[in-house]
């Protein structure tokens, strides 16, 4: 278990890399009064580094309900840390993805990540 609760402080974490990834790279003065509209502003990789700050927070609630489901209903820890390692991985990947502007291969990861929260719920499900 301590693995895929490692796991999720990673994500937890990882979206405000993206968001200071997004604030360090964007053009202009920042504004910390008004921090969405400087980076609703944005193009380019400042942008696209906002863009994945909003979807890891948006990916963070899936994952956390996965880990705490699959740990609550005694998943085999193999498949626990696996699998949770496995979703970090990808969504650094995804992240490079998006900071790179390789829409394809995004999607791929987006889909591997949200494919391993799924499983977890699943075995949870099976095991409950």
């Amino acid at each position: 278990m301590s693995v895929a609760l490692w796991c999720l402080l990673v994500a937890v974490l990882m979206p405000y890399l993206f968001t200071v990834i997004a604030k360090a790279s964007g053009q202009g003065r920042y504004d910390n009064r008004a921090p969405r509209r400087y980076l609703e502003a944005q193009e380019g990789l400042a942008q696209r580094a906002d863009w994945a700050q909003r979807n890891s927070f948006e990916a963070l609630p899936v994952f956390a309900a996965a880990v705490l489901a699959a740990m609550v209903a005694g998943v085999a820890e193999q498949w626990l840390a696996g699998l949770s390692l496995a979703f970090i991985g990808l969504r650094v990947i995804y992240g490079a993805c998006y900071l790179c502007d390789w829409h394809a291969a995004r999607s791929t990861f987006w889909f591997a990540s949200y494919g391993c929260c799924l499983a977890l719920l699943v075995m949870a499900a099976l095991a409950a």
